[in-house]
This record gives structure tokens, sequence and C-alpha cells, in this order.
């Protein structure tokens, strides 16, 4: 794969693992992992919380995030997300989105290949993340992206993404296909995000116009593909999870080499 590729990729597993890392655990399994000062303030701050060297156990998982936003070390985002040792694995407890990056925990996601076949080629949707975003203000994103709340499988998470942000009706939505899905493991000023996204791609019709339903888009564009494939290769213009799923996109379109 060329480099101008390759980059996103390395950008966005950038981790080396356990390196000054602590392992965070939870009844009897390692959830995720924790800067030093965040392991500190859970084993000083969290009743029941057990530290070792590189290693901090809590009873409450949940209670965990609190103390976090409480010491504003996270940000409070008021939307529970499951926490699981594994992709698939029981389900060990709720966190509060915010709290997830610094607890290094795994999240979920989906993202949608919005595109349109027109007569002059193959076009894709294109959204612009709104200025007052909290990550990545005013970057390109898909037309359809979004972590996985508790309680919500994939597909549910889709239809419920389409609709706020881009007023797609849920009959439409259930004609996406479901591709390879991406995972990354990144180091970021939140904290480690390691995110299992759940890739779909749609074909819409040609007078299909997406509505900016939820206020966290600033507007749509619709590109020819090849502008898409030319902006990942060379820019930083897209928000950084938005590259892997586009480069699975070209590869399944024949664009570039596996």
């Amino acid at each position: 794969m060329e480099e101008g590729f390759a980059r996103h990729i390395r950008a966005c597993n950038n981790v080396a693992l356990p390196g000054d890392w602590h392992e965070l655990w939870t009844r009897g399994q390692r959830v995720g992992w924790t800067r030093p000062r965040i392991a500190q303030v859970l084993a000083e701050g969290l009743p029941g919380a057990v530290a070792s060297p590189y290693r901090v156990s809590v009873e409450n998982i949940g209670a965990a995030g609190r103390v976090l936003v409480e010491a504003r070390l996270a940000r409070w985002r008021n939307e529970a997300f499951d926490v699981r040792a594994e992709i698939g694995g029981p389900v060990l407890g709720q966190v509060d989105r915010g709290a997830l990056p610094a607890l290094g925990l795994l999240a979920e996601g989906v993202h949608l290949n919005a595109l349109v076949r027109r007569a002059d080629g193959l076009h894709l949707w294109v959204a612009r993340r709104a200025a007052d975003k909290a990550l990545d203000p005013g970057k390109l994103d898909h037309l359809v992206a979004g972590g996985m709340p508790s309680g919500l499988s994939p597909w549910a998470c889709l239809v419920k993404e389409a609709a706020e942000e881009a007023g797609l009706a849920e009959p439409l939505v259930r004609r996406a296909v479901a591709v390879e899905p991406v995972s990354y493991t990144m180091e970021r000023p939140e904290g480690m995000r390691r995110d299992h996204l759940h890739c779909f791609d749609l074909e819409l019709p040609e007078d299909f116009v997406p509505r900016a339903v939820d206020g966290e888009v600033a507007g749509f564009e619709l590109w020819p593909i090849a502008r898409v494939v030319n902006t990942v290769r060379a820019t930083d213009a897209f928000k950084f999870n938005v590259n892997l799923v586009l480069i699975g996109l070209f590869r399944r379109l024949g664009i570039i080499a596996a």
C-alpha cells in the first residue's frame, strides 16, 4: 500500500503496549489501559480499588468513570457505553462515553459509506463536522457515523445515527451491506482509543438529499470518488478514523491494492 494511505493506518495504531500504561481490571478481567496519573486517581479516590505495579483493579467500572469526571480528567457525555473485555464478550458494566479513552476501554461504533452512482461515475456523500464539536471540529466525516451506546446492536445504532445525522429513513438504511470492520488502538490527548467500527456500504438514489437533523454536521457535499481518494492520500482533512474506513472502501472498489 502506498505511503499516502499507510500513514493513516500507522497514525491510528501508535501505541506500543505495555509501555508505561497501567492495566485496568474489573470482575477478574482486563478491560482497559490507563496512564499512571489516572491509575493513581482511581486507587486513591475509588472505594474498593486495588493498585499494584502497573495495574489497578476496580469493583465498579461505572464508578471509575464518575471519579475521573469529578476530577476533571474526563468529560461527562451523559451516554452510557457497555464495557467488555473483548468484542462480543459479556457486558461487565457501563461507563459514560466521555471516560472511555481515559480508561482505555473498548468502544464500538458504526460508519456508513454513502455512495451514489451517477452517469459521470461513483460519488460519496461527505459531511463536515460542526465547528463546536469537542472532537475534531470542522473535519470531514462520513454521512453517518457514531458510537454505539449501551444496549444497541450495530444495526440499531446505524438506524438511529442515520436518522439523527442525515435524515435517512430506516427502510433505506436497511439496504446497507455490512462489510469488514475496522479496529485500532490509538493514543490521543484524551487517552487511549481502542475502537471497533462496524462498517457498512449503502448505495443511495441520486435524488436523495441529506438533512443535518441533530446539528452535529455543518453541511454535506457529494464528491466524486476520485476526489475522496486524493484527499485521503494527500491530506489529513478527514477525521482520523474515517480515513481507515475509506481505505477499506477503496480496497473493495479495486482502487488500491490490499
